[in-house]
């Protein structure tokens, strides 16, 4: 059996030093923040961001660079013999597309995972490419599974303000006035390749109820689960880590017998459009 290095990017949450915990190879995601750039989890930190992010300062993100990809992959071919890459979805950033273009040099060696992920969801699916490494799968083997299983998540975002969706475009002004006035917490999905809207909610106790009613759909009308037995279930959240850990508690008193084993921040690439404040329920189905 050949000798197989899991690669993702900072996208899933993951951190250099959690890398080397799991066993796992993490390219940090760019950022421009007034024009210099910086490099998450190297010289920008969840609370740095934050601080840029509130004090209104200009930020966008980027894909990582050609050059630092294939370094990265030149590197670990010295001592592996085949590399799965998981990258954010390709619908939320073209990273995954240039990784799938870069890895046609490589003979094979190196399988790009197209699996339609991001935050907690793609967090699960490297921690699933290491347990099919474990089970002696090789990485067009792991490839092949990832992907034919890339739609069996959901992650549902409550937003705490419209003003980032609107600097982003992602709502008009108008909408974003309205909003505003009526005080509306909208939610978000991200099921495969888009972040888009699910529901609206006036108060922060609504929001949490529909996004808990639509995981508890999911399990049983997408994934045919309805106790949620073979399934993952995730909190992520922007800034406010004790709002997710009170939430915690919540879900798992709405899907009794079932644990969230994970409560992280959620990806910076998509903090930057929906801003500080925001919670989201995430689940993936278990690996066979």
């Amino acid at each position: 059996m050949g000798k197989i290095a899991v690669v993702t990017d900072s996208n899933s949450g993951i951190t250099q030093e959690q890398a080397k915990k799991y066993g796992v190879f993490v390219l940090p995601m760019p950022f421009f923040i007034d024009e210099e750039t910086y490099f998450e989890d190297i010289d920008l930190t969840q609370e740095q961001f934050y601080e840029k992010l509130e004090g209104r300062a200009d930020i966008s993100t980027s894909m990582p660079a050609v050059g630092a990809v294939t370094q990265h992959w030149d590197e670990l071919l010295k001592e592996y013999d085949e590399i799965v890459h998981i990258p954010m979805s390709s619908g939320l950033s073209s990273s995954c597309e240039t990784a799938v273009m870069l890895s046609q040099e490589y003979e094979g060696r190196v399988q790009v995972v197209n699996n339609q992920r991001i935050s907690v969801t793609q967090k699960q699916s490297v921690f699933d490419a290491v347990e099919l490494v474990k089970a002696g799968k090789n990485a067009v083997q792991i490839k092949e599974y990832l992907e034919q299983v890339k739609y069996d998540s959901s992650i549902y975002i409550m937003v705490d303000t419209l003003y980032y969706l609107k600097k982003g475009g992602r709502i008009t002004p108008a909408a974003a006035a309205l909003g505003t006035l009526l005080k509306l917490k909208p939610v978000l999905q991200i099921q495969g390749e888009k972040l888009d809207a699910y529901a609206k909610a006036r108060t922060v106790k609504q929001a949490r109820t529909i996004m808990i009613d639509a995981v508890k759909n999911d399990f049983a009308n997408r994934f045919g689960d309805e106790t949620g037995a073979n399934m993952h279930i995730f909190i992520a959240y922007t800034k406010d880590r004790e709002t997710a850990l009170d939430f915690k508690a919540q879900i798992e008193e709405a899907v009794p017998g079932q644990k969230v084993e994970i409560v992280d921040p959620l990806s910076l690439s998509v903090a930057c459009h929906i801003g500080p404040g925001a919670l989201a329920v995430a689940c993936s189905k278990r690996i066979e």
